[in-house]
């Protein structure tokens, strides 16, 4: 009996008291009222109890849970509607409609269109941090757009039970739609998700979807302008997004655990709000991405203002099939009196390897005239790089040698990077690069 009052407990939300209490009347009376057996009581109980437990607690309704069924099972289901004209932080969700075509450069080889409603927005609540079969999603985040509104749905396990009826439920509604949208989805999330259905029979004709991993590109434009490139920092520094009294994503196993010892459903109620956020943020990602893409010149508040975040977002749109923006902030840069040499010097290589060569040497001339002694370490690039164009560009071996002997001298006041092999290595070669400059410059007349 004792087994049947936890059972009820779990799923129900009751306290312990109250199930006991239910269990006994439901007993009691069938014995005094009908002159049934004990044994013939208590399954009538489990039996009333089984159709009992179609209904939520209060506690679960509070949260705007549901109880979903289907073939295989149960497991719940919260479902928030936003609609289109909400702004979440910089960007309203209705843009995702205006910019969502051009997510299609994630997949230039593809002929599918991205349209908004073929994009599936996913971020899951895991028990622990691996993707191994371990690694159990206790909540699925999803985020679609409807035909006036923003959708997120939070499909959620009470116990490993409900998971297989919940990857029915997703396998079904992932097999409409084209493009995945997440955070380091390639690597985790979808992953995970992979193995769990997998591991539940539901591997035929597993949805093979287009990734828009937005993790990456974050990456590529935001590694060195923001302290991390973390969901919540790039929404709060770039989105204009702030979360108040937030539950750390980290915490989340740790609260669903509790919920398992408990049963009390506002153990989760700040992971389902996490969660949330979590999706409107990826769309409003998706959004800034696209119109980035859109090479939109008049959105001037989206682009940029440090150099080298300018430099950064160019070279991304470039290597995106994207080049009318990239022109136009990597003409900034060179104008700039603030940027760094390290955004100076990462235009210049792209500038050597696209030809361009007359910029290249007006920005590696640019970071040695802007570099102090703090930053010699780029002046030495830059001095190596115009001794190499002028060597073997412009046949000019007197001015190589100058720059040679200056990167050199540059490299003898950083005596820690002596102690680096790489350096070493480096510093071995430019004295040969200088030996052999002044070789040709005694040829040809620049020495006597």
């Amino acid at each position: 009996m004792s087994g049947l009052r936890d059972r009820m407990n779990r799923l129900r939300g009751n306290s312990a008291s109250e199930d006991t209490k239910m269990f006994e009347e439901i007993v009691n009376e069938r014995v005094e009222n009908e002159a049934v057996s004990e044994a013939e009581a208590m399954v009538e109980a489990e039996e009333h109890i089984d159709e009992a437990e179609e209904v939520l607690s209060p506690k679960w309704k509070k949260l705007g849970v549901q109880l979903q069924s289907n073939e295989t099972g149960q497991f719940l289901l919260r479902k928030i509607v936003y609609p289109l004209d909400y702004q979440h932080g910089t960007h309203t969700l209705s843009e995702l409609g205006l910019v969502a075509g051009k997510l299609k450069a994630f997949h230039p080889g593809d002929d599918k269109t991205a349209e908004a409603n073929q994009i599936m927005f996913l971020d899951l609540e895991t028990t622990g941090l691996g993707v191994g079969t371990g690694n159990v999603p206790f909540m699925v985040g999803l985020a679609y757009q409807g035909e006036d509104s923003i959708i997120v749905e939070q499909a959620v396990i009470r116990h490993p039970a409900e998971e297989r009826a919940m990857l029915a439920y997703l396998a079904e509604k992932l097999n409409d739609y084209t493009f995945l949208a997440t955070y380091n989805g390639k690597t985790f999330d979808w992953p995970v998700m992979q193995n769990r259905f997998i591991l539940n029979g539901f591997h035929r004709g597993m949805w093979q979807p287009l990734h828009l991993d937005f993790l990456h590109p974050a990456r590529s434009i935001w590694r060195n302008t923001l302290a991390s490139c973390k969901l919540s920092h790039v929404e709060e520094e770039r989105l204009g997004i702030t979360r108040l009294d937030d539950v750390p994503g980290s915490l989340a196993p740790q609260l669903y655990f509790e919920f398992l010892a408990t049963g009390d459903p506002d153990t989760l109620e700040g992971v389902f709000r996490h969660n949330e956020i979590d999706m409107l943020s990826l769309v409003s990602l998706a959004i800034r991405f696209g119109h980035l893409l859109d090479d939109m010149e008049a959105a001037t508040f989206l682009r940029p203002d440090q150099p080298e975040e300018m430099v950064r977002t160019g070279l991304w749109l470039e290597r995106m099939g994207s080049y009318k923006l990239p022109d136009i902030l990597f003409e900034q840069v060179v104008r700039s009196e603030i940027a760094a040499p390290s955004a100076l010097l990462m235009l210049a290589a792209r500038d050597k390897k696209a030809g361009n060569w007359g910029r290249a040497v007006l920005l590696w001339q640019k970071v040695i005239i802007h570099s102090s002694l703090a930053y010699g370490i780029y002046s030495i690039e830059a001095c190596t790089e115009l001794a190499m164009y002028y060597e073997h560009k412009q046949k000019d071996f007197q001015t190589a040698l100058q720059y040679a002997r200056e990167a050199l001298e540059h490299m003898g006041s950083q005596p820690l990077q002596r102690r680096d092999k790489k350096k070493s290595a480096e510093l071995e070669a430019l004295r040969k690069r200088i030996s052999r400059l002044t070789g040709k410059a005694e040829r040809y007349g620049y020495l006597k």
